[in-house]
């Protein structure tokens, strides 16, 4: 480790003219991993100062059995399952985008509702690529929120009427991974 100091970084804008916002839109997306886990690392930050949350999941169904779902569930997390895992295992691409059409309805209505200080859309942006779902009716809810309800919405190529309304948006970037090698998802490492 350098024992010299690192320069300072220059501030786009005057510290003294920094303000509070009742909540955020933030958006995690990218090609690289973390995209999720992100958003569950900033659930549990909600779920310490007493948030009401709720995690909404566009594609994995029920059955994933995923370790941030057990310990969420258990911390009081609303947890809700919507989708029915990924398009190329499908039997039915119909069904998986009436379930897609559906988990937005009811997030919409989650988002609108103001009861969540917290809403959580997983993976998301592929029902707007698809075009599933309308990105211009995900913006207008976000813009329409009530003013205490903060959203986070993760997923590849996030559309950019989402990206445009966003307060934060990351983007992951890959530089490596191990699916690349051929090794499958690790549980307790990847869900």
């Amino acid at each position: 480790m350098s024992t010299e100091s690192a320069p300072r970084e220059e501030r786009p804008y005057d510290i003294s003219e920094l303000r509070s916002a009742p909540s955020l839109v933030m958006v995690n997306t990218g090609h690289g991993k973390g995209k999720s886990t992100a958003a569950f690392g900033t659930v549990l930050r909600a779920v310490a100062r007493g948030w009401p949350t709720a995690v909404v999941q566009f594609l994995k169904s029920g059955n994933w059995n995923t370790g941030e779902e057990k310990v969420c569930r258990e911390l009081g997390v609303q947890w809700f399952s919507a989708g029915d895992g990924f398009t190329w295992e499908s039997d039915d691409i119909d069904e998986t985008k009436a379930k897609a059409v559906a988990a937005w309805d009811f997030s919409a209505q989650l988002i609108a509702g103001g009861e969540y200080r917290l809403v959580v859309l997983d993976e998301i942006s592929y029902a707007m690529t698809w075009d599933w779902i309308d990105a211009a009716d995900v913006a207008a809810a976000l813009e329409s929120r009530p003013e205490k309800v903060s959203v986070i919405l993760t997923g590849r190529d996030m559309v950019d009427e989402v990206v445009e309304v966003a307060d934060t948006v990351t983007e992951m970037v890959k530089v490596k991974h191990a699916f690349d090698r051929q090794i499958r998802a690790k549980k307790g490492l990847d869900y």
